[in-house]
């Protein structure tokens, strides 16, 4: 079944860049009356099978919201497990990532990450940096209206300066200030936990993208949810604002 749920994946369109929510790892954990750090140990496990999965069948972009800049007001014992456990698995699953050829990046404030763990994924990018397969981002301290505001002050520095001329501000010049400059805007965006808002993630980038929503918890989703994701996706029609017959 999962085979041919490939195969019909693989016969269609698919998405170049693919933005996840991971959200539902606490309740997962709840559920199964484990300690919350325990939800987010299992989720890594879907990282890496989704990563894998994506860079098998050709992905070229995955973006994965890790930790939001409100993700600081949660208690302050999960936030400092939350950050050994991203220091741990860096370290562990990166020489791996070089060698399946996935570049590694990360967008975000990193300056307020602990000193290890921001080394880490700076070594994980720099080691990575060459590799022309799937393109995992992590968005680490990332917030979307912190990212556009930043993009204004960049802007608005850049027209004091006379580098640029007020005229000169269009839709490209500010995708192009953002974190994301890089990267196409996401096709998809899946959020898991069956919670219906994008909290804070890839607003301007998210105009045009196919949303998708599922009730299963971050640790629990894998292959054949995103199988499932992307059929969803390639049953759609995108239209851009146009009418059907422009299609």
């Amino acid at each position: 079944m999962q085979k041919l749920s490939k195969d019909k994946v693989l016969s269609g369109d698919l998405p170049r860049h693919i933005a996840i929510i991971m959200d539902g790892n606490g309740r997962w954990a709840r559920g199964k009356s484990l300690p919350r750090i325990a939800g987010h140990k299992e989720g890594i496990n879907s990282v890496r099978e989704i990563t894998r999965i994506c860079g098998e069948i050709g992905i070229e972009y995955l973006t994965l919201f890790t930790f939001s800049t409100e993700n600081w007001n949660r208690p302050p014992k999960e936030v400092s497990a939350l950050m050994k456990l991203l220091f741990t698995t860096i370290n562990l699953e990166i020489k791996k990532l070089n060698k399946e050829n996935v570049r590694f990046s990360i967008i975000g404030d990193l300056k307020d990450l602990p000193e290890n763990t921001m080394k880490g994924l700076k070594n994980g990018a720099n080691l990575t940096r060459n590799n022309n397969g799937l393109t995992l981002t992590l968005a680490l301290n990332y917030g979307s209206r912190q990212e556009i505001i930043g993009a204004i002050k960049l802007i608005v520095k850049k027209v004091k300066s006379g580098k640029i001329l007020l005229e000169d501000i269009d839709q490209k010049l500010f995708s192009n200030s953002l974190y994301t400059s890089s990267m196409p805007d996401p096709d998809l965006l899946i959020r898991t936990s069956g919670e219906h808002r994008l909290s804070n993630f890839l607003l301007w980038q998210s105009a045009y993208t196919e949303i998708y929503m599922t009730e299963k918890y971050w640790p629990d989703f894998r292959e054949a949810d995103l199988f499932d994701a992307i059929l969803d996706f390639q049953a759609r029609e995108r239209r851009f604002g146009k009418v059907s017959s422009q299609i």
